[in-house]
């Protein structure tokens, strides 16, 4: 049986995303900002040209700190630049189970 990784955020693939477009994104910034290519935005960015292909190829998610990073260069709301890229949620929520420490197993004696 293959199992297939699964997106912390949704639960589902990057690439199964429906309305998940990550060019959409990469294109409207590029136009905003007046660049000629990704290689152009990866600078503005202050990224490696490959993060920006493996964006636009979804091989890897917008994450926190580049979404941020869009919008300080680009004067674009964070919702905005999560509108470009298909994310229609209107609050992002994270998982109970990421806050909840692990079990060890391992109990405290008096």
């Amino acid at each position: 049986m293959t199992t297939q990784p699964d997106n912390a955020m949704t639960g589902t693939r990057l690439a199964d995303q429906v309305n998940y477009d990550p060019n959409n994104l990469l294109d409207a910034l590029i136009e905003k900002l007046n660049l000629k290519n990704d290689a152009a935005l990866s600078r503005a960015l202050e990224v490696a040209p490959p993060v920006i292909s493996k964006i636009r190829h979804r091989r890897l998610p917008v994450g926190a700190s580049l979404l941020i990073r869009m919008h300080e260069v680009s004067d674009l709301s964070i919702k905005e630049l999560r509108t470009l890229m298909g994310d229609r949620r209107d609050k992002f929520r994270i998982s109970d189970k990421q806050f909840k420490p692990k079990e060890t197993g391992i109990t405290e004696e008096a």
